[in-house]
């Protein structure tokens, strides 16, 4: 079964010539983001590879070309971006604008799971920070380039939001009308640093929501979506040895991170996306198959969008990103 379905859809042969196109992928100095990165160059886009480290993307960068990203491919840079201070995240954003004009592809891959449940100076949890205000700030930030882009002919602008279908396992309480709910106390429950993880990937999927609803509005003709990559191995290898069952575990049943940024590149540039736009316009997809699956209640609640995109920009203004 799992052959049959492969066929279905190949970034080399189903993504079309992205010559002339700009991409930027965020954490694509490993894992998923890496894979995104190379199938996108390879088709010929110019990718900004967004990540904190120089040294890391720049040895990302050197592993690709190494790997075949040949002459007549497309370009990799590196983007200074540290989604930990959404100040950074602002501040990257504006480098950007003052070296490109177009974005065609925008790609927000990065996220933190299971670190503490420790809040920053801002009195935010860092992985609401990580995981949602930074990329938020970056998204909007852009979304200048993003729409006069989208104004040229034959333009097919997308914004992916990567998720997490273990949104699904939260309660539907959960609501974001007010900054003591983004940042609510989940120490004395169990699992907290999981839970504030599933947390902040609910919120990928409702900003995003929220954001095709204003493109909408507008007139703009943007596509935002957010997916969930499935299961993927990006950290068996970095396991003790006491834990080699559970490698063994890994290797069966999760896709390697080549194959799980397969879902992110359909989403970023498979024609079907923008053929059938009116499908694809704020959904959520589960898999590189481009299959729209049904979020849970809270997550499809256009009245907890708007409250949370309203909660963020609050936020936003107190720390004087307005």
């Amino acid at each position: 079964m799992g052959a049959f379905l492969s066929a279905k859809f190949d970034p080399v042969k189903d993504i079309p010539d992205l010559t002339g196109k700009v991409a930027i992928v965020t954490g694509g100095n490993r894992g998923t983001g890496f894979g995104t990165v190379k199938h996108l160059a390879r088709r010929g886009a110019k990718v900004y590879m967004a990540a904190r480290n120089e040294t890391k993307a720049t040895e990302a960068i050197a592993r690709l070309k190494s790997e075949g990203l040949e002459p007549g491919n497309g370009e990799i840079l590196w983007l200074k971006l540290n989604l930990s201070d959404p100040r950074d995240a602002k501040k990257a954003a504006e480098e950007f604008l003052a070296m490109e004009k177009r974005l065609d592809i925008l790609v927000n891959n990065a996220a933190i799971l299971l670190i503490p449940d420790e809040k920053t100076s801002d009195g935010v949890h860092e992985m609401m920070v990580v995981n949602h205000i930074s990329p938020f700030v970056f998204t909007r930030e852009l979304l200048p380039i993003l729409k006069k882009t989208s104004e040229e002919p034959d333009a097919d602008v997308r914004i992916v939001n990567l998720t997490s279908t273990g949104h699904r396992y939260l309660s539907s309480s959960y609501r974001f009308q007010n900054l003591e709910q983004l940042t609510v106390d989940l120490s004395s429950t169990r699992f907290p640093e999981l839970r504030r993880f599933l947390l902040s990937k609910l919120t990928n999927i409702l900003w995003t929501s929220e954001l095709q609803r204003r493109l909408d509005a507008e007139g703009v003709p943007i596509i935002a979506l957010s997916l969930n990559p499935g299961a993927v191995d990006t950290f068996a290898h970095r396991l003790p040895i006491y834990l080699y069952p559970f490698k063994i575990i890994m290797h069966l049943f999760f896709s390697t991170w080549e194959r799980g940024a397969y879902t992110s590149v359909h989403a970023a540039a498979s024609p079907t996306i923008r053929e059938q736009a009116e499908k694809y316009k704020g959904a959520f997809i589960e898999n590189e198959y481009g299959v729209v699956a049904e979020p849970s209640e809270n997550a499809r609640d256009p009245e907890i969008a708007a409250e949370l995109w309203k909660t963020t920009e609050e936020f936003l203004g107190s720390v004087g990103l307005n």
